[in-house]
């Protein structure tokens, strides 16, 4: 059996979107079995046991790729990310489901050529790199190529979810963004990034709020996130050093102190007065990304 586990992520953080992501101690983990004949699939909703699985059409691509082809398998999935929250559940599918295939095969590709094959196949790096390496990580692609590059975050922080009890879809999310930006919004959100990797690399976490501000999509985004202002804005009354839309929402993601023991409690308390229905979620980097056990 080939087990893998695959962390979370959260991706754009902030003024870096579609470039930096970064992993998160929330995991899904998949099980591999090269059987006899057929596919089976346990531990996910019946309506995705089947042939379209994500984790299995993934492997399929891969095993495309290699020339190796199974006489049958089986997935067993234990999932903790929830789905269509921001938190990167589609790359950890995409991910286990290419790894698996790769171990399955002998394991011919390189962690590169894993990047590669999962970017693909997710259409954007900036949740598959760190849900592969681990830590932070900046990523771009030029002429199908993709570059890549692990970033430093000082110790001392940790993050809080606040998940919604709603989905929304990344296509969704990608419909309300402006076709076009002006000239004073990409020098903006340029100077916001320059100025939060330089924070989170020498541990100035004060400058955390102002570098995670952002003028490409939150502003858009969090029209679509029922009370997205007032909770955002009781996240920083309760003493968070940033906070921002995980991925394409509707995660909230707040940044606090490691020996910060009462925001966690603080704002549930705040969201369940309000009739928020959401889950909160204290998480830590995750440095080693997909691993397989």
């Amino acid at each position: 059996m080939i087990n893998v586990k695959v962390p979370a992520t959260s991706a754009n953080l902030g003024p870096g979107f579609d470039t930096l992501g970064l992993a998160l101690s929330l995991y899904n983990r998949f099980s591999f079995i090269e059987t006899s004949e057929g596919l089976e699939i346990n531990g996910c909703k019946n309506y995705h046991a089947n042939e379209n699985n994500l984790v299995y059409t993934s492997m399929l691509k891969t095993f495309d790729i290699i020339g190796y082809r199974p006489r049958g398998i089986r997935i067993e999935a234990d999932t903790d990310i929830p789905i269509s929250r921001g938190l990167g559940s589609s790359a950890t599918c995409i991910l286990g489901g290419v790894i698996g295939a790769n171990k399955l095969a002998n394991s011919p590709l390189s962690k590169d050529e894993i990047l590669e094959i999962a970017t693909g196949i997710e259409g954007h790096p900036d949740n598959i790199a760190p849900a592969l390496f681990g830590g932070l990580v900046a990523s771009v692609v030029d002429n199908n190529k993709i570059y890549y590059n692990k970033i430093n975050i000082a110790n001392g922080i940790k993050f809080v979810a606040l998940i919604p009890d709603f989905t929304l879809s990344t296509s969704s999310a990608r419909e309300v963004l402006p076709k076009n930006i002006s000239y004073e919004d990409g020098v903006y959100n340029v100077g916001r990034v320059a100025l939060l990797l330089s924070a989170f690399s020498n541990g100035r976490f004060d400058l955390l709020k102002t570098s995670l501000e952002d003028r490409l999509h939150q502003p858009y985004r969090g029209k679509l996130i029922f009370g997205f202002d007032d909770i955002i804005d009781k996240c920083y009354n309760l003493g968070c050093l940033g906070a921002y839309i995980s991925g394409a929402g509707p995660t909230l993601m707040a940044i606090v102190y490691k020996v910060d023991g009462d925001f966690k409690v603080k704002i549930k308390e705040y969201l369940n007065s309000n009739n928020y229905n959401w889950d909160v979620k204290e998480l830590y980097l995750d440095f080693n990304g997909a691993i397989e056990y």
